[in-house]
Order: C-alpha cells, then structure tokens, then sequence
C-alpha cells in the first residue's frame, strides 16, 4: 500500500508522477484557449486564422521569416524533419542517448527510407565538434553512408545543456562538410528559460537549420511546431506532413493553445517554474545520505543514483520514474509541479534509504 499521500491542495495522480513532464495536464492558458478555439467554424488543414497567428508569433518569437509546420507529435516532428533533409543512402549523427536513436521505434529510418543513423561521442549527452568531425570524416568511400545532418538535442536526454557556443561550433564544423544542423527541442522553452537567452541565438544564428519546438511537455494538449529557419528546405514540407498522416483537419485545435503560450511569456513562465522544481528536488536531494547526483541539474530533470532496494521501496509507495534513462532513477518536473510534490518526494527517498 502506499504510504505517499497528497497534501489537501494536491491532485491525487499527479502528485506522484515525476516519470516525466508528459505526464502533467494541460496548462490553464492553453486550456483556455483550446475552448476558445471551439467556437463556430474555421477554414480546414490550417487554412484558419489561429494558425497562421501562431506561425506568426513563432516567427516574432524567433526574429526570423520561418516557414512553420505543425504536427501531432515528437516522433512525427523528428522524423519527418530529417527525412526532408537527407537521402535514403546518407546519414544522420546523433549521440547514442538521443531519442531518435533510443525512442522512436526507427521512425527517422522509416521516413527517411532507410537513412541510417551514426553515434558520435557524447559528453553528458552532449555532441562535441571534434566527435562530429571524426564521425564526418571517418569515411569518404561509396560504400558508407554518406553523413548529412547532425541532430542536436535541446535539453538533452541527459538533462544537460547545449550552450550557444557549443552549438555554434559543431554548427560550424556541419557545415564547412556541407551537412544541415537539426535541434531536436522536446524541451527547447526550458533550455531557454535556464539559460536566459533570445531563441534565435540558440537556434539559427548558431547555424541550426530546422527546430522541433516541444509544445506538449510545455504543457500544451498535443502537437509540435517544425520550424525551418531556410524556408526553401521546407517548401514541400507540406506535402511530407500529409503523407506521414501528420496533417490536422482541424488545425486550429492543434495551433490556437500555442497563442496562449506565446503571449505574454507564459512559455518561459511555465518552463522556469518546472527547472525551479528541478533544482529544488535536486538541492535537497543532495543532502540525503546513499543519494548521489549522477548528472548537473541544468533544466527540469533530476538524475540520481539510488540502491536497488531504495527504488523497489519507492515504487511500492506510489512513486513513478524511469530507472532506463541516462542511468539511475530519473525525475521529471513539469509547469504542474508543486513544492509540496518534490518536499514529499524527498521525505519518502529518505525513508526509502533508511534514513
């Protein structure tokens, strides 16, 4: 039975969830604005104003003419990005921690007809130009895929992050060999919120060619924006999103909550709440005695090496976390997360250790 139990101002459910920031519900605003969405009718396949609103606000947000897709989710938003930059017989680098290689049940090899994927060398789950070279120039032959793209992820699956500097130089070394650079950004608003900087200096004037911009772990219903920095890589994109089923009808659904985040900072508002949850749990877990911090906290992720009978102990409290991911136990934190949420967690880590 479990011995966790929400404070009166808690949702039962939630409370225990830190397996990761999908698990939180939709944000207020959002909400919000999805139910305003629902009113009378509006042109089909984002024809309608809230779309093209939004693809607006995505490009003032990001200081650059963009062309603008949106799709259901973060498998599609990889998958069909690097499909549109690569031939079937070239290649894409990637750590081996990015869910492209790890989460996405070979959908980038799918889409792309076969373009294989090729690790190179990770710190933290962080790509490094020397490691991107040696990959680049390991072969030159007929008889090995040909590298083309470089996927960066933005936070990484590590909970790590890229700084400007880091980008700009394996961005560089891409395309001095004539490859694109593509960011995976599942948890882009939360990169940027840690980092205080302006979303194109993390982005096309650091040399990526095309962002995957998170919305769902931001804490909207559903879907993700691909945004093109180069229009012209993405002028028959459209037509990709409709083969790959990734076409709405009613776009507005998908387009009008990304509105809301974009108004007023609620984006960045909502992401620097989650990274505070994160580095709180991550401060007071630091002070428990047999808890080790695997990695830095850097975003909304908290990775902690924990004893065998210390997870079993807070899983049968009712606790949910991945133990498959960068090593250890990890603990996501959403815009839904509470003080009262990771304080508990704490306690319960604590008693889990025998403390």
């Amino acid at each position: 039975m479990s011995t966790a139990s929400p404070t009166p101002n808690e949702q039962p459910g939630h409370f225990l969830q830190f397996a990761s920031d999908n698990t939180s519900g939709i944000c207020p605003e959002a909400m919000q604005a999805l139910v305003a969405a629902d009113l009378g009718f509006a042109a089909s396949y984002g024809n309608d104003h809230a779309t093209q609103q939004a693809c607006d606000r995505i490009r003032e947000l990001f200081e650059a003419d963009a062309e603008v897709f949106f799709v259901f989710n973060g498998t599609a938003a990889n998958s069909i990005a690097l499909a549109s930059l690569c031939q079937s017989y070239q290649a894409v680098i990637c750590s081996d921690t990015a869910h492209v290689e790890t989460d996405e049940c070979g959908a980038p090899e799918f889409f792309s007809n076969g373009s294989k994927l090729l690790s190179a060398p990770h710190r933290q789950g962080k790509l490094t130009s020397a490691g991107v070279l040696e990959v680049i120039t390991r072969r030159t032959d007929v008889h090995y895929p040909r590298p083309k793209v470089v996927t960066l992820t933005q936070s990484t699956e590590m909970g790590t992050l890229y700084q400007k500097g880091e980008i700009s130089g394996i961005s560089r070394v891409a395309q001095e060999h004539g490859l694109k650079v593509h960011m995976d950004g599942a948890r882009f608003a939360n990169a940027v919120a840690a980092l205080g900087v302006a979303p194109a200096d993390i982005t096309w004037r650091a040399g990526v060619d095309v962002l995957c911009f998170g919305g769902t772990k931001m804490g909207l219903p559903i879907g993700e924006a691909i945004v093109f920095f180069d229009r012209r890589l993405g002028e028959e994109f459209a037509y990709r999103c409709k083969q790959a089923g990734q076409l709405a009808s009613k776009m507005r659904y998908l387009s009008a909550p990304w509105l809301a985040m974009l108004t007023d900072g609620v984006w960045l508002r909502h992401a620097g709440h989650a990274n505070a949850m994160a580095h709180r749990l991550s401060e007071k877990v630091a002070a428990i005695a047999g808890a080790e911090l695997l990695l830095p906290t850097e975003a909304n992720g908290v990775f902690v090496n924990l004893p065998e009978a210390a997870i079993t102990r807070l899983k049968a409290m009712g606790w949910t976390f991945y133990t498959f991911i960068g090593g250890g136990a990890r603990f996501m934190c959403s815009w839904a997360t509470t003080e009262a949420a990771v304080d508990h967690l704490v306690r319960d880590m604590d008693r889990a250790l025998g403390g």
